[in-house]
């Protein structure tokens, strides 16, 4: 966005102009084109759909061009970019989501920085081949494995934090990549887009107080086939009866449960105490470190490729795209 100084009033930027209206472009040693969405929408209305559109486009124009840059506002980049990393399977190439915390016309903005930086990662190459394969998400001199983030802060330039991954790059006076923490693609394989994502999912977060009739209300939501628990610490969760009857129950009417942790870092370890012992006893999937925002893109990816339910639970603790460990 950009600001009208005559109504103060923000605006959608118009990428016919981008050379224009940053002109530090044109020291990075590469060619630029771009494709903007014909009416542009917040980010807090993305919808999988718009995934879709996002996916379809980097796939036409996958042969053509080097690398991606995906413009994206903040509060929903972590679900949109998890998601995109499952959708392009065996990318090559970098795809970038970045954004800004402020519009690219006002005096402070991070938006320069992070879309100059990010065009310049998604042009590295190294023996004619693109360093990052993967999907990844820049913001405030710092590069991330995409499905690693989650959105920490509303209100500071570093908006973004991947807890339990290290960065990928780190922008200062000289960019520095991380090589040892990269995705490589697979030599051989030719980029495959899955389009049917799956939103019979939900995200249910347990607190004191939590009682049986809101989680018998969520297990029973019509057409529901996965949920997304957040539990206390490594995992853990009440042990009364009710607690059980209703997950056990849901468990064996099909539906898959997962048990990912509210902390910002640290990894599910269901076992190791007694009031997470009942989850791996009833079958809850282990969710390991994966964020809330991946556990959810990831449902929906496997629930959209039909995967057997037999299979479920051991391919979703399987890491597919660097989401967990």
């Amino acid at each position: 966005m950009v600001k009208d100084y005559n109504t103060g009033a923000l605006k959608a930027f118009n990428f016919k102009k981008l050379l224009k209206n940053i002109p530090e472009l044109y020291q990075l040693d590469c060619d630029i084109d771009s494709i903007s969405f014909d009416a542009p929408i917040d980010s807090s209305n993305m919808s999988i759909n718009n995934w879709v559109v996002i996916a379809e486009i980097i796939e036409d124009h996958y042969e053509s061009y080097d690398g991606f840059v995906v413009l994206h506002g903040s509060d929903t980049m972590s679900y949109t970019s998890s998601a995109l990393s499952f959708m392009l399977e065996n990318l090559g190439k970098p795809v970038i989501f970045t954004g800004s915390q402020l519009p690219i016309g006002d005096l402070r903005t991070d938006a320069k920085e992070n879309l100059i930086t990010s065009i310049q990662i998604a042009a590295l190459q190294e023996n004619n081949k693109p360093v990052i394969q993967e999907v990844c998400l820049y913001f405030e001199y710092k590069l991330y494995r995409a499905n690693r983030t989650t959105k920490i802060n509303a209100e500071h330039f570093e908006a973004f934090a991947s807890m339990n991954y290290p960065s990928l790059a780190e922008s200062g006076v000289h960019l520095k990549v991380n090589k040892e923490m990269l995705l490589t693609g697979k030599k051989g394989k030719t980029l495959k887009v899955h389009r049917n994502m799956d939103q019979n999912v939900a995200i249910l977060k347990i607190f004191p107080g939590f009682s049986q009739s809101l989680l018998h209300s969520v297990l029973n939501t019509p057409n529901l086939k996965a949920l997304v628990l957040e539990t206390y610490g490594s995992g853990n969760a009440p042990t009364e009866e009710w607690f059980k009857k209703e997950l056990g129950s849901a468990i064996k009417k099909g539906i898959f449960v997962v048990n990912v942790t509210q902390c910002s870092g640290g990894s599910v370890l269901m076992g190791q105490y007694e009031t997470s012992e009942h989850l791996r006893n009833l079958g809850l999937i282990n969710g390991k470190d994966i964020t809330t925002e991946a556990a959810i893109a990831k449902l929906m990816y496997l629930l959209g490729n039909n995967i057997s339910p037999k299979l479920f639970k051991t391919i979703f603790e399987t890491s597919l795209r660097g989401e967990m460990q």
